[in-house]
């Protein structure tokens, strides 16, 4: 069983920002754009890789080194550094204090954004793990997500949203292409580009909370093996 990550104190604390109020304080009312999206229709329809509009500045990238992930949201387009890893599980940071971690090519949790994930929680190994054997088998996954405002609203933050997913992957010419429909507490559509031989990730389009806007990562340096 994959491990639960609660994640949200290592990301404060990278961030800088005081501690959250009491966490037992879930919210009914709260955050109802960002997790209730139109139904999604069934079938896979492989979609073609779309480079980003906004190019990086040549001195952010001249001064980048190691493993470094292009991340953009809404009109915001970052630069992020590794500051931390541990196996497969591991925490970015861009120049502003943004902070995203990642286990393996999945967002499991986001700080010093409009919505913060703060904690992902898997009841069963994530499909994403292995994308090549989603080409023969589609899979389902389960997890349950905790969301938090950036003002840390105690009246506005969720606990325990729990998400069904679908995963599927077909090849395009960029190499593999996998959709994750979701339901549940959240509706939405995440999407990954990974290479055709290694099933490594290296473009994706996540929903983390915020109101109808994915969040992209792009992998500009991946980690060493």
């Amino acid at each position: 069983m994959r491990r639960a990550l609660i994640l949200l104190p290592l990301l404060l604390a990278a961030c800088e920002l005081p501690d959250m109020p009491e966490l037992g304080r879930a919210a009914e009312n709260t955050l109802r754009a960002s997790v209730f999206l139109p139904p999604i229709q069934d079938g896979l329809r492989p979609r073609r890789y779309e480079a980003p509009n906004g190019a990086l500045d040549e001195e952010q990238v001249a001064v980048t080194s190691g493993p470094t992930l292009v991340v953009s949201y809404g009109r915001q387009r970052k630069v992020m550094t590794m500051i931390q890893g541990q196996g497969e599980q591991r925490m970015w940071r861009s120049d502003d204090g943004t902070v995203v971690a990642t286990d393996g090519a999945r967002v499991v949790a986001t700080a010093g954004v409009q919505t913060n994930l703060s904690a992902t929680r898997f009841d069963s190994p994530d499909p994403l793990d292995d994308v090549t054997a989603l080409i023969e088998r589609p899979a389902m996954a389960r997890r349950v997500v905790d969301l938090a405002p950036a003002q840390r609203d105690p009246g506005r933050m969720r606990f325990g949203v729990s998400l069904e997913c679908r995963m599927r992957a077909a090849r395009v010419p960029e190499g593999l292409y996998v959709e994750e429909r979701c339901g549940g507490g959240a509706r939405f559509l995440n999407r990954y580009w990974a290479d055709a031989e290694t099933g490594a990730v290296w473009r994706s389009e996540q929903w983390v909370g915020m109101e109808d806007r994915p969040m992209t990562i792009e992998v500009l340096s991946p980690p060493a093996n």
